[in-house]
């Protein structure tokens, strides 16, 4: 096996180590291990107490090629732990196992993971399935074949188990090393935002100094646990005791937050790690931000501190925040600390997250942490998720994004948490998205915002556009409960702001639903007689905080609203702060009564109503407009639709051959990018069970007039050529031939027409009716295949009439994205038109979706038209391009970068 690179991962402990191949360099180290492992030990792992181990056989486990013998080894601290080995005979797809883990690592899934990787390095040598024999007392060898998640059988004898796994990806495997790494983040979250003892390296003396006020506010904020500056230069700062060096501090430190001079870091990452520091929070920019040489020295900082095991923050970065009481830790320099409360806030941003705590303390909202994550190094999104997973502190969770690290892990978390707790997102950058050259319809269509949108939109995640929205509906999410459908009562004393409110209401989605008769004579039997009882309800201008107080508990009484809108212009004679009160008193009571219902107020021009409500049993969120409010219930009326469906798999499709496919694109494109179009094409289009109109090829004139025969008249004829992708902007298309001397004909037209371009046609039958879709996908590096389905033919790119979504996705999925388009009411049958098979039409997108998934060297697929129909949906054109280089294989092995 040649050297490979180290990859970092996480334990269940949640320390850092590294797996990587493993190398003749390592002989002296393996001999290592193997004496500092028990004797218990060395018998579970060769089956006899052995003293020694044959130089010869350490000598060919190090130079382990791949192919017959291959082998990797876990790092922690420089020292090998672990060593996972397969051996095989040439030729076959089989390899026996062995491993061996250190006695004092045993337990934290150091096994499993060498073996989840294992696998994955043996599958791209070809080996499909792992033997391994085990002696039958061995439980934490049992085990970790058990929690690897790969399909076993067991065959047992007396003293020995001898165990088959089943290497291919599958989704029991893939569940199980997420539950893995779920495990393994969470704890090394818990080291960083839980810590015992902190030092802060770079604590200056002057006021106003970044390492100063971290300090300042780590005293301030009554952190429970030690804080320990760290200054050569000065005995005391702030008035605590100073140590010269991280080593010098006499007890253990779990974090150190590092407030230094960008050259000086390096090295104090270095002595942090020799220390047996836990964690990280590197405040110090000038690195990946500033250029590429910043760019190294962050990739060997990060490096650095994984080599010891530790977890990192920033660089560039603000710095992180915990307002349990058991904690109460403001690593920050903000001069606005939060208070305690319900929300979980990640920002990218460090000037950001500086103005993000000063919105949250002049709103009154408390949050359970922060962290600003600067430059991503290290610790991301993804893992503060899983924290807030399992945080009984946080409720709500909010997200600004600048990037993706691992669009794919964030779509199978985020999938999970928003299942339990709402996700609010603002994705900054969305003018830079990526673009690309349109080589078909489909990658006009595609672009990496639309792919934020559609991987938002799969997981739950709501999107917001700004910062003022995502608090706006924080707020709602954290203080009021989700809706349970999308029918709104809007009670206000004045009529204009009410016609705002409800016109806000449609416009996002909601309804505004004219209340019963009797709902209406039980408001009037209780409102004066001016007040307008419909719904909107005008309760006039004269309307007191009694007359919120009645209608509001009125209508929430019903079954005919799922929500409310309260609307308050201060009148000469009501006070504010009274309906605020009314308002407040009211939605309590009727959570009291078990008709919960989400309220929000709009008192304009009133500020002290919003402190009232705030501070009400249950906090009714209240902002500066009506269609502010409307806004942010949309969103959580939304959210809650989302959170109601079924979890639904992603079906396993019949008539699928994959091998087929991949032998159709090797042979249509040897060994180079080519675009596939034609019979190719539709061939490997056919391997996925996609229905495709019969397609012949022909050479010239005569043979297409044959083809045409054949098939039967009237026939489509369109050029072939490797640069007639768009066929019909070069005149290559002629539709609807009737006879023989009409192919000839029009064969003999395109070829005096293009020229050389033109290599020989493809003669199709006419589909009759119908209506033209298109279906298609492009590989993005990042995010994985894009699938877009939208209106067929030319008219696609014009109309932008089209849906993303991500691969893979569920029959849900599929039918949503068809359902979704703005010509759908084509699809369901208009103006007497027959409505389309739409289980056939969603079936074709999932086997789209599958084949992007299986074959990721098709870079793009565009299906242009599928002709859709009351009988079907066949794919009437397509193009595939080819690139076996251009995309990522799809997720390998848990690890951090």
């Amino acid at each position: 096996m040649s050297p490979g690179p180290s990859l970092d991962v996480l334990l269940a402990d949640g320390v850092v180590a590294q797996v990587r191949p493993i190398a003749p360099g390592d002989a002296d180290a393996v001999v290592d291990l193997l004496g500092r492992v028990s004797r218990e030990t060395i018998y579970y792992r060769y089956f006899s107490a052995r003293p020694t181990v044959p130089d010869a056989e350490i000598d060919a486990l190090v130079r382990a090629d791949g192919f017959e013998v291959g082998a990797l080894v876990m790092v922690r601290h420089d020292l090998i732990i672990g060593i996972a080995q397969y051996h095989r005979d040439p030729g076959r797809d089989e390899a026996e196992v062995a491993f061996l883990v250190d006695d004092a690592h045993q337990g934290h899934g150091v096994g499993t993971m060498l073996l989840e990787h294992l696998a994955d390095h043996a599958r791209h040598h070809g080996i499909r399935r792992f033997v391994a024999d085990t002696l039958s007392d061995n439980h934490r060898m049992l085990r970790v074949f058990a929690d690897a998640g790969f399909v076993r059988q067991y065959t047992r004898s007396a003293e020995v188990i001898r165990i088959v796994l089943d290497i291919e990806p599958s989704s029991e495997a893939l569940a199980a090393a997420d539950a893995r790494d779920h495990v393994a983040v969470v704890q090394s979250m818990r080291r960083l935002l839980e810590p015992r003892a902190i030092a802060v390296v770079g604590a200056g003396r002057r006021r106003g100094g970044i390492g100063h006020e971290l300090l300042r506010n780590l005293l301030a904020g009554g952190f429970n646990g030690p804080v320990y500056p760290v200054n050569p230069a000065a005995a005391h700062v702030a008035s605590v005791p100073s140590w010269p060096t991280v080593a010098s501090i006499p007890g253990a430190v779990d974090l150190a937050v590092v407030a230094v001079p960008s050259g000086a870091v390096a090295d104090v990452v270095e002595a942090c790690g020799r220390k047996g520091v836990a964690s990280l929070v590197v405040i110090t920019a000038g690195y990946a931000e500033a250029g590429e040489e910043g760019g190294a020295a962050q990739e060997h900082m990060a490096r650095l501190a994984h080599r010891h095991g530790m977890r990192m923050v920033g660089p560039n970065c603000f710095g992180i925040i915990n307002t349990d009481p058991a904690v109460s830790m403001n690593a920050t320099f903000a001069a606005d600390p939060p208070r305690p409360g319900k929300v979980g806030f990640v920002s990218q941003s460090g000037g950001l997250g500086i103005a993000i705590l000063a919105e949250a303390a002049a709103r009154g909202m408390g949050l359970s942490s922060f962290v600003s994550m600067g430059n991503k190094a290290d610790v991301s999104g993804n893992d503060l998720l899983q924290w807030w997973e399992d945080d009984p502190a946080t409720d709500v969770i909010l997200l600004y994004l600048e990037s993706f690290g691992n669009p794919r892990k964030f779509s199978r978390i985020a999938r999970r948490v928003s299942r339990s707790k709402p996700i609010v997102a603002v994705k900054g950058g969305r003018s830079g998205a990526g673009t690309r050259a349109a080589s078909s319809h489909t990658a006009a269509l595609a672009s990496s915002d639309r792919a934020v949108d559609a991987l938002f939109e799969q997981t739950g995640v709501v999107r917001v556009e700004t910062i003022e929205e995502l608090f706006d509906v924080a707020e709602v999410l954290a203080h009021q409960p989700r809706p349970p459908g999308r029918r709104v009562a809007v009670v206000g004393n004045a009529g204009g702001p009410g016609v705002l409110a409800a016109d806000a209401c449609v416009s996002r989605g909601l309804e505004v639903p004219p209340f019963s008769d009797a709902l209406a004579d039980a408001l009037r039997g209780l409102l004066p007689a001016a007040a307008g009882v419909r719904n909107p309800v005008d309760l006039a201008a004269g309307a007191t905080a009694g007359d919120y107080r009645h209608a509001l508990m009125t209508i929430l009484s019903r079954d005919e609203v799922d929500a409310a809108v309260v609307i308050f212009t201060p009148p000469l004679v009501t006070r504010a702060g009274d309906v605020a009160r009314a308002v407040g008193e009211a939605v309590a009571a009727m959570a009291e009564r078990g008709r919960d219902r989400p309220v929000v107020a709009s008192f304009l021009g009133a500020a002290e109503a919003r402190r009232a409500l705030a501070e009400a049993p249950r906090p009714v969120p209240c902002f500066a407009y009506p269609e502010n409010a409307v806004r942010a219930l949309a969103h959580s009326a939304r959210y809650a639709s989302w959170r109601a469906r079924p979890e639904e798999p992603v079906p396993v499709l019949e008539g699928v051959d994959a091998n087929e496919a991949r032998r159709l694109v090797s042979e249509g494109t040897p060994g180079a990018p080519a675009w596939l179009t034609g019979a190719p094409a539709m061939g490997v289009l056919g391997a996925y069970g996609i229905p495709t109109l019969p397609t012949r090829a022909a050479g010239d004139e005569e043979a297409a007039a044959t083809e045409a025969a054949r098939l039967g008249f009237p026939v489509a004829l369109k050029a072939a050529g490797p640069a007639l992708v768009h066929k019909s902007e070069h005149g290559g298309v002629r539709l609807g031939l009737a006879d023989a001397r009409a192919v000839v004909a029009a064969y003999g037209d395109m070829a005096a027409s293009l020229g050389a371009s033109m290599h020989g046609a493809t003669v199709q039958p006419m589909v009759v009716g119908g209506v033209e879709t298109i279906v298609g996908f492009v590989q993005d590096p990042s995010f994985g295949p894009q699938v877009v389905v939208g209106l067929g033919g030319t008219a696609v790119e014009i109309l932008g009439d089209s849906v993303t979504r991500l691969a893979p996705l569920t029959a849900r999925d599929a039918r949503e994205m068809l359902l979704g388009l703005r010509a759908a009411p084509l699809l369901r049958g208009y103006r007497g038109s027959p409505p389309v098979d739409l289980d056939a039409l969603a079936d074709l997108v999932l086997r789209m979706a599958a084949l992007a998934e299986d074959l990721p060297e098709i870079a793009e697929a565009d299906c242009n038209p599928v002709m859709a129909g009351p009988a079907g949906a066949v794919v009437a054109d397509a193009r595939l391009r080819v690139a076996p280089d251009a995309v990522a294989p799809p997720e390998g092995p848990r690890h951090l970068r």
